[in-house]
């Protein structure tokens, strides 16, 4: 009867995950179907269709894309480097000095996991006028520079690194910064891999806020471009559309798909499950 039971349960989770995948993957799917055929066959699904790559040639020359995807990789790196070296300074002093309120500083950090960002866009958006930063990249990565969610996973890590390793290296002569330098950011490069990706898959896919604050092709970011292009009132057909979103969003699955096995890694090792 257990036999039996267990069997029935392996197929119920098997069958759950397989109708999940297909749930996940008929949209893109039918994005490549439509962005890789001529606009005739958007629902005509005909196995002998030609392919064509005018589709993407056409939502490459419809709008600025080349400027949208600058600023975006601008953006991504700017707060890419900023997270790194405030929730690393922050996760290192969590994980390895005494000093009094710790734990309470600790849990602040970690309510702002419970904020959401679109509470204080408000806020952020009348911080950005009096700075004079309205309708610039520095504006929409600025709200984000400092991550609780950064320093929680950086402490974590941190914190399961022998002390032994300190001593070792203070006694080589190494000072606190030497110390996180050389023994602490190159074991815990996995976890910054894994970091990385989010922070740049978040960010890059990010439409309210820079929608909010931005007025111009010269600051938009990907997302923001892909609306409005997407809005235009001109009979753009879906397969232009979907080529347009396969070339934005392309960049993050080819990310993921190389670092993949890193990313789940170092979350294990952080204790997320």
């Amino acid at each position: 009867m257990t036999r039996a039971s267990d069997m029935f349960d392996r197929f119920l989770n098997t069958f759950a995950a397989w109708a999940l995948a297909l749930l996940w993957i008929l949209p893109l799917a039918y994005a490549v179907w439509t962005a890789i055929h001529p606009s005739a066959y958007e629902a005509n699904f005909d196995l002998f269709a030609p392919l064509t790559t005018e589709n993407f040639v056409k939502a490459w020359d419809a709008a600025p894309f080349h400027r949208y995807f600058l600023n975006t990789f601008i953006l991504v790196s700017m707060i890419l480097v900023g997270q790194f070296f405030l929730c690393t300074l922050a996760a290192f002093a969590f994980a390895r000095f005494e000093f009094p309120g710790r734990n309470i500083l600790f849990a602040l950090v970690l309510l702002q996991l419970l904020v959401m960002p679109d509470i204080l866009m408000v806020e952020n958006y009348q911080t950005m006028r009096l700075l004079n930063l309205v309708d610039t990249i520095p504006a929409i990565a600025l709200p984000y520079i400092a991550s609780g969610f950064g320093i929680f996973l950086l402490r974590q890590t941190f914190m399961t690194i022998p002390k032994e390793l300190d001593e070792a290296a203070r006694i080589e002569g190494a000072s606190v910064l030497g110390v996180l330098w050389k023994v602490y950011i190159p074991l815990a490069k996995p976890t910054y891999l894994a970091y990385g990706l989010v922070s740049v898959s978040h960010h890059w896919n990010n439409f309210l806020w820079p929608l909010i604050v931005t007025n111009s092709v010269e600051t938009r970011p990907v997302t923001v471009g892909l609306s409005v292009f997407s809005a235009i009132d001109s009979g753009i057909e879906w397969s232009v559309i979907n080529a347009a979103t396969l070339m934005t969003s392309g960049p993050l699955l080819i990310a993921f798909l190389l670092f993949q096995r890193q990313f789940v890694q170092s979350f294990m090792r952080a204790g997320i499950k």
